[in-house]
């Protein structure tokens, strides 16, 4: 019996050590288990630690680059602000000059215009002197038709010459071309043959009768070169020269008049048309 128990006890004692040991077995499992958890765990930890610093690195990147593009776009349009800003002060200068291009022939006209009054004025003066010419002629020619009642009045070369003048002025151009054409007929070397041939001028001139006009006042300039006519006729016949676009004519003749006489009124006019002349 005593033996049994001593059997019994040895057993118990060897089964519960078996358990122990089993037990502790299984601890150390679960303990090594758990640490290469935790050194899995610390793995990917290192891991995603890693890839977050390449993602955070790149995205940082990426905002430098962005705004750094940012920078150069904003760079680029104040560029192209300072551009236009400066495009629209060389236009605003462009607009100053054309302004002042347009204003400059503006002053000129007014002037040819001041001109033209004063010529008109002294026109008037001498149109007044020959009417008083004209009236002194008539008493004289009074006084001889009761000497000389045979012999017409009309034949005196001067009565011929104003019968001309007070055609034109009437307006009755046709009839004032025949009597001026008369009258360099029966006195081609009279003083007054050159105005004669210019009178004639004008009234193709006022019929737009261009050519003939400019023929009549080269009769002028050609054949009475001293006379005060002439720089009339040349700048009539640059005028008529530009109305049947022969431009290259105009220029030709109001250079002559500007060169041969600078000092008269009609070389300002001539300098005025050859700036207004294509």
């Amino acid at each position: 019996m005593k033996y049994m128990k001593i059997m019994l006890l040895l057993a118990v004692t060897s089964l519960t050590a078996c358990a122990s040991q089993s037990s502790f077995d299984n601890a150390r499992n679960d303990i090594d288990s758990m640490k290469t958890r935790l050194f899995s765990i610390d793995r990917d930890l290192a891991s995603v630690r890693e890839e977050s610093k390449v993602t955070v690195g790149a995205i940082e990147k990426g905002f430098k680059a962005d705004v750094s593009a940012v920078r150069k776009m904003s760079a680029d349009i104040q560029a192209s602000i300072d551009s236009t800003k400066s495009e629209m002060m060389a236009l605003n200068g462009k607009l100053d000059d054309t302004a002042a291009a347009v204003k400059k022939p503006a002053e000129e006209l007014a002037r040819y215009r001041e001109d033209a009054d004063k010529r008109i004025i002294a026109l008037e003066e001498r149109l007044l002197k020959q009417q008083i010419i004209v009236d002194s002629l008539t008493k004289k020619m009074a006084e001889l038709a009761k000497v000389k009642k045979d012999e017409p009045v009309s034949s005196s070369p001067d009565s011929l010459y104003l019968k001309g003048l007070d055609s034109l002025k009437a307006g009755d151009v046709v009839t004032a071309r025949d009597q001026f054409a008369k009258f360099i007929e029966q006195n081609p070397k009279h003083d007054l043959a050159a105005n004669a041939h210019y009178w004639i001028g004008e009234t193709f001139y006022s019929e737009k009768n261009f050519e003939s006009a400019i023929l009549s006042y080269q009769e002028v300039i050609k054949s009475y070169p001293g006379k005060d006519k002439v720089v009339a006729a040349m700048l009539k016949q640059a005028m008529a020269f530009e109305a049947i676009k022969d431009s290259k004519s105009a220029k030709f003749v109001l250079k002559k008049l500007v060169e041969g006489f600078p000092k008269s009124e009609e070389a300002k006019k001539a300098k005025v048309l050859l700036k207004e002349i294509k």
